[in-house]
């Protein structure tokens, strides 16, 4: 509980009605997205302004009070669960779009405004904003940011700090600061912007953004590739980028995951499929598309597709790439409990980490459904399971540790677009080695010396998903 002084304090920056730390605010807020994970904070509050937020940054850092920035709470690392109680500074107030610069080709925003949102904006002015999480419907720009997050598009676009150019932030001394601006080039310094890209809030509080924008595509093409042989589609998504052929979307789904979004989506696929790949390409010319297309097609044949499919028109495609966005929802309907990770390899290894996870579950005796974004090596192996039930958990555990630490060794990484948060951290220094740790350890006591920004994420050493409760 917070002091009384403190919390009038708190209440007199944002006013009562923002102020809250009654039962049903503090419940709300002791979880995200990310199973089996929950704290208790001490208060909730909505700031308006970023000087309301650099007033309650001071209080906090006097009293070191811990902070937890939030979005939508779609993350799947843990990122705004309060494991040490404290504040949880809720953003969906600063939900602006400040400005859409044609001129420069960029756009500005407060962190609270959501993703879609932003998207449907965007296209009044025939401009496009690349990254798109399959959570897009719900989460904020600011968590994006936060956590930077990937999507579909990936592949040729890149993900979310690909596109930041500028930051307006409070600092854990309630200092203000801007970093970037509206420029393709600038090297003056340290890139402040790109380590506050994807700090997963444990270095500031981000109160506005500027990313950059392209033109929207013209024309789009979708596609199906169904195969019988799981690694023969894996070996495919090399191939299309080994020939040089970079789809706007490259994505992977399993046979257990295909029926249960075929089902879900009433989608007329073939049941009798290990895996099917989803591929798009756009551009600004049809025929270069349609070249592309053919070539694929080509390459899934020759890989032993055994049926290929042109989405018919722009509704089918959209249903298609509404079905993949769905992946993890329809997974969830199987059992209480859905795990879903994104070990990351290089594209080359595809198929040796898919024939890794397989092998990894039918050794610990577990059901894991794998898709993801083949395209950029970010596949998502997806545990249906039961909390309650705290052997297999801990059959899940070993499993997923054992992926992390195959993906390690095929030159690839613990998490390609989630986040480290609590479920990552005690597998960090697998892939940045005790130097790289204590090199980011620095960097967090620079910016937060007092530890307030949302602490016990990405250092922790704990080893397992645990309730936490306050």
């Amino acid at each position: 509980m917070l002091e009384q002084t403190i919390r009038q304090q708190l209440m007199d920056i944002v006013g009562a009605g923002f102020f809250r730390d009654d039962n049903e605010a503090l419940v709300t807020h002791s979880y995200d997205a990310t199973p089996m994970l929950q704290a208790m904070p001490d208060a909730v509050m909505y700031p308006e302004t970023k000087e309301q937020i650099s007033q309650i940054l001071k209080l906090a850092n006097e009293h070191r009070i811990p902070i937890v920035g939030r979005g939508a709470g779609t993350n799947l690392c843990g990122g705004t669960v309060p494991v040490e109680g404290g504040i949880v500074l809720v953003m969906n107030r600063m939900n602006r779009l400040l400005e859409v610069d044609q001129d420069n080709l960029t756009a500005t925003f407060q962190p609270g405004l959501n993703t879609k949102q932003f998207h449907t904006a965007l296209e009044q002015y025939g401009l496009f904003y690349p990254p798109d999480p399959s959570s897009m419907v719900i989460s904020t720009l600011g968590g994006n940011i936060m956590e930077c997050a990937g999507g579909l598009r990936g592949l040729k676009y890149g993900t979310t700090k690909d596109y930041v150019l500028a930051l307006e932030a409070v600092l854990p001394s309630g200092e203000i600061i801007r970093t970037g601006g509206k420029l393709y080039k600038d090297v003056a310094g340290y890139d402040l912007t790109k380590l506050l890209v994807g700090s997963e809030g444990t270095l500031a509080v981000i109160t506005e953004a500027t990313v950059k924008l392209l033109p929207a595509p013209k024309h789009k093409q979708t596609m199906l590739a169904m195969y019988k042989d799981i690694h023969a589609a894996a070996r495919t998504v090399s191939k299309i980028v080994g020939n040089r052929i970079i789809p706007s979307t490259l994505e992977f789904l399993d046979n257990a995951t295909l029926r249960v979004v075929a089902e879900f989506n009433k989608l007329d696929l073939p049941l009798d499929m290990e895996a099917i790949l989803l591929i798009e390409q756009d551009g600004e010319d049809e025929a270069a598309i349609r070249r592309d297309i053919e070539q694929i097609v080509e390459i899934c044949r020759q890989e032993g597709a055994a049926d290929v499919q042109m989405a018919r028109n722009a509704e089918e495609a959209d249903k298609l790439m509404t079905a993949r966005r769905s992946a993890l929802s329809t997974l969830a309907r199987i059992r209480p409990t859905t795990i879903l990770e994104d070990a990351t390899v290089p594209r080359s290894k595809i198929a040796d980490m898919v024939l890794a996870i397989n092998e990894i579950a039918q050794k610990y005796n577990v059901h894991i459904c794998t898709f993801g974004h083949a395209g950029d090596g970010n596949l998502h192996p997806t545990c249906t399971t039961d909390a309650r039930d705290h052997e297999e958990i801990e059959r899940v555990e070993q499993a997923f540790a054992e992926i992390f630490e195959a993906a390690i060794q095929m030159g690839g990484t613990i998490t390609g677009e989630h986040g480290v948060g609590i479920v990552k951290a005690p597998y960090l220094e697998w892939k940045v080695g005790p130097v790289g740790m204590e090199i980011m350890k620095g960097i967090k006591r620079v910016f937060d010396p007092n530890n307030i920004m949302n602490p016990g994420k990405i250092f922790t050493e704990t080893r397992k998903r645990v309730v936490v409760q306050k």
